[in-house]
């Protein structure tokens, strides 16, 4: 018996010690970023990895340069249309191949899949005349239109009501409730942490955006953060923890996102994996 209680004492300190490494390689280069962005530019490459001659300004000259600001606006504003577009766009199409029986139907859901198979860059050709010819150019629907559904959605949300019981939907029909009535009384609640995960990814997506932006945004009061970045990167050549610190304003929100909505994320990849 103390043989095995050493040997499980050894596996623990073993799966902590690999867990400590994993972590230790995740975070080097965040640790290597953070102490970049708070040196001044002639600082940077003296001890790389210490946190020595502390400033702020490097910060303060990467939000007015890149006009970081109005670039975080445009980039909030335009993530949360996608985001709520392609949850609702994704919870229509998904309810309608789940639930409702209509001729094509298997085809159809085939060709949705199938347009996953063509990578955005075959298209933006295309759709950059599209907009244009809208008169879309340097607005907020030119930036969210192209992307407000999309098929992997469909497929997620797809799978979840599948694994609905067809009781639930005759038993609804019985208390007077329609299509409508049954998915926002039912089907929602019961998705409802499959469509967090979405949602999350929806906005995660957005807000990394950068060959769309560029295309599109012919005026700098439109940029994205993706754009924003660009722009100060080709404008201080020679400072380049400028770019890191630019690089650490955007990030910011998104850490914040995935801090307060880990817990949705982790039950929206984990539902349905375990059945009951």
């Amino acid at each position: 018996m103390a043989t095995s209680a050493a040997g499980r004492r050894w596996r623990t300190a073993g799966r902590y010690a690999l867990l400590v490494a994993v972590a230790v390689v995740v975070l080097f280069p965040i640790w290597v970023m953070l102490v970049g962005a708070f040196k001044p530019g002639n600082k940077v490459l003296q001890d790389p990895l210490l946190p020595t001659s502390v400033t702020l300004d490097t910060l303060r000259d990467a939000w007015r340069d890149g006009k970081l600001g109005r670039a975080l606006v445009n980039s909030t504003i335009v993530a949360l249309i996608v985001t709520v577009a392609q949850v609702v766009t994704s919870v229509l199409s998904a309810y309608a191949f789940a639930f409702l029986r209509f001729p094509g139907r298997t085809l159809l859901f085939a060709l949705f899949l199938a347009t996953l198979l063509v990578p955005f860059e075959a298209t933006v050709v295309v759709n950059r005349e599209t907009v244009q010819d809208l008169g879309w150019l340097n607005s907020f629907q030119g930036l969210a239109v192209p992307f407000l559904a999309t098929a992997f959605g469909t497929f997620l949300v797809r799978q979840v009501f599948l694994t609905l019981p067809k009781d639930l939907r005759e038993a609804a029909r019985m208390d007077g409730l329609g299509h409508l009535g049954f998915l926002r009384e039912v089907a929602v609640p019961l998705a409802r942490p499959t469509l967090g995960a979405l949602a999350l990814f929806g906005f995660l997506a957005s807000w990394n955006q950068y060959l769309w932006p560029t295309v599109i945004s012919t005026d700098d009061d439109w940029n994205t953060v993706q754009s924003g970045l660009r722009t100060l990167s080709q404008a201080q050549i020679d400072r380049p923890n400028l770019v890191i610190a630019g690089t650490v304003i955007v990030a910011l929100p998104i850490f914040v996102v995935l801090l307060v909505f880990q817990r949705q994320l982790v039950r929206g990849l984990t539902a349905g994996a375990v059945k009951g």
